[in-house]
């Protein structure tokens, strides 16, 4: 299928201005200051977009694709997360992972999710591993899931300073460390261990004592849900000078005056002239999101969406703020981070993964790789079972 798409403003996140643009095999093969001709016989779509802002689609680090929960029990277990809610949010590639319930789902039910969405016409990988050690794996070893499983691009997510974690000692933590390093040595895969952390007073203090103690390079060592709180924040910011990319999470709005909104983090992030390359926004699109009282009980749950993720765009770009710098911790920095070298940009070569924004600054279309899933606001290819 042939698309041309004209008059786009493109933002790769870098601006490159009024454009053309072609899209044949699910990849971007050309992009003009000029029309590009074409026999419009060959023309699955032709669109004037007169002027409309081109984004690249975004890639969510951080999802539960079979769903999380559980904390509240077996009922309390989130469904996966269907094709449409990703798309809706202008999500194109997404990273899925486990959570707190690593024993009734597993790397292999991950890894089917994996192959579902990329059936459907999005991008997926995954991690191995969850929140508990000894991992779950399907070989039993990181190094061979790694090297043998193409989704499997790291391990994740951890947890660490929360007492749902296993409480992992700095030996076990670095010999995972190093087990994914070599795995993405050997690969050529992101190779990344991914850490959820809780509210524990300990916060980070582990992956300093890695980076103080042991060879392994900063940037294996990836937490997330860092503004939870800000005393972590803080601490996590001052770890990107040392070389750590850090993620924070689109969490749904509340009153808490004790963590910073994935928006409010940006602003003090970028504020604080940290480097921008090393921060990025994720969902838990799909995850659980419990709240406990000191005694580790339940207070009550939500869940995370991924259309959080625009909304987050909308409400920094509503504000006024560069579209090139808010767009990148969504697109740029996930590929770098996670050596998804087709994803991210905006070029020739690359995968057609595309988002429209609308005047407002809201996701008006999305594609993935080359076929539309969202036009005009309006949903125009579901998931398997989304309209039964």
């Amino acid at each position: 299928m042939i698309h041309r798409l004209n008059n786009v403003e493109i933002f790769s996140p870098k601006p490159l201005g009024k454009c053309h643009l072609l899209v044949a095999a699910g990849k971007i093969v050309a992009l003009s200051k000029e029309v590009i001709e074409i026999d419009q016989n060959l023309l699955a779509s032709d669109i004037d977009f007169a002027g409309k802002r081109l984004v690249p689609g975004l890639i969510d680090g951080h999802a539960h694709i079979t769903g999380g929960g559980g904390e509240a029990g077996f009922k309390t277990k989130v469904p996966a997360v269907e094709l449409s809610q990703y798309t809706k949010a202008g999500v194109t590639s997404v990273i899925g992972l486990l959570g707190t319930d690593d024993v009734t789902r597993n790397t292999s039910s991950v890894i089917a999710q994996v192959y579902a969405l990329r059936e459907q016409g999005i991008s997926a990988w995954c991690y191995t591993g969850g929140y508990h050690i000894p991992l779950t794996t399907l070989t039993d070893s990181v190094l061979k899931d790694m090297v043998h499983i193409e989704p499997i691009i790291g391990v994740g997510e951890l947890a660490i300073s929360d007492h749902r974690s296993s409480q992992p000692t700095l030996n076990e933590i670095a010999r995972i460390a190093g087990d994914v390093h070599v795995a993405g040595i050997m690969t050529g895969k992101a190779g990344i261990l991914h850490f959820h952390l809780g509210d524990g007073s300990r916060g980070l203090d582990l992956l300093e004592k890695i980076m103080d103690e042991t060879e392994i390079p900063p940037r294996v060592l990836n937490p997330t849900h860092c503004n939870r709180n800000i005393p972590l924040f803080e601490q996590a910011c001052e770890l990107t000078k040392r070389g750590i990319n850090i993620d924070v999470t689109a969490f749904p709005p509340n009153e808490s005056d004790t963590e910073y909104s994935a928006a409010e983090s940006y602003r003090r992030y970028t504020a604080g002239g940290f480097d921008k390359q090393k921060f990025t926004i994720s969902s838990d699109g799909g995850g659980c999101l419990p709240h406990f009282n000191e005694q580790g009980e339940l207070l009550h749950l939500d869940y995370g969406k991924c259309t959080l993720l625009s909304d987050c765009i909308k409400e920094l770009l509503d504000e006024g703020h560069n579209l090139e710098d808010v767009i990148a911790p969504f697109t740029s920095n996930v590929a770098a981070l996670l050596r998804l070298n087709n994803k991210g940009q905006i070029k020739v070569g690359h995968d057609a993964d595309l988002v429209i924004l609308d005047k407002d600054n809201t996701i008006e279309s999305v594609m993935a790789l080359g076929q539309w899933h969202q036009k005009n606001h309006k949903t125009v290819k579901y998931g398997c079972f989304e309209q039964t």
